[in-house]
């Protein structure tokens, strides 16, 4: 079960952390001028904040989700024997790529692009669709995370209903749309897809980091 209570992140102080409780964080500061230091809601956003700025939180109201301490501790923590994928896109339509990597260690296992035109979904759909056949290939027991709960529902129907125009610009992407409608209706997999819960785990770690 998730811990419950406050996470405390020490930018600058005698030792600088990430501590659970206040105890542990006022003997990381006590003494230390010009001491850094923010409580969080969850691990997931203090671990955010400590691998950003100081400067980006201290004018902040504590970032925390919307969601009830029961829906909270229903959603629980992400299953780290997993995969994660997701897109971007620069513009819609714009410049795309998608990657997928290790959910725990945020090591890269795949990337495509980036492709002269694509949309969002388009890049969230192949790298589901490609996240499947990886695991599958490697006769993975892994789950897959994505934050879209449209390539879900494109990957279940065994379909990409974008409505972007084939073009010469992307030729190149269309065929490789098509190469995973046909590796969903040839290949049945076992592989459990998960909706990554952006509200209570932070970004799903496979983003690109561009919000």
């Amino acid at each position: 079960m998730a811990k419950k209570g406050k996470f405390y992140v020490v930018w600058k102080g005698k030792k600088p952390g990430i501590y659970d409780s206040w105890k542990k964080c006022k003997a990381a500061i006590t003494g230390y001028a010009g001491a850094e230091y923010k409580s969080f809601e969850t691990f997931t956003i203090a671990q955010k904040a400590f691998n950003g700025n100081y400067e980006d939180y201290k004018g902040k109201k504590k970032e925390t989700s919307s969601l009830s301490k029961e829906e909270l501790l229903k959603i629980g923590s992400p299953n780290y024997h997993s995969i994660s994928v997701d897109a971007a896109s620069s513009g819609n339509p714009g410049v795309m790529e998608y990657q997928g990597v290790d959910t725990k260690t945020g090591k890269k296992l795949f990337k495509q692009g980036p492709f002269p035109q694509g949309t969002n979904n388009i890049g969230e759909f192949l790298a589901l669709v490609h996240g499947l056949a990886f695991l599958k290939e490697r006769n993975s027991d892994r789950i897959i995370y994505t934050d879209s709960r449209t390539a879900m529902s494109w990957v279940r129907k065994k379909n990409c209903n974008t409505k972007l125009a084939e073009s010469a610009k992307n030729k190149d992407l269309f065929e490789l749309i098509r190469r995973a409608v046909e590796w969903l209706k040839n290949n049945p997999y076992d592989t459990p897809i998960a909706k990554w819960e952006t509200k209570v785990w932070g970004e799903i770690p496979a983003d690109f980091g561009r919000k």
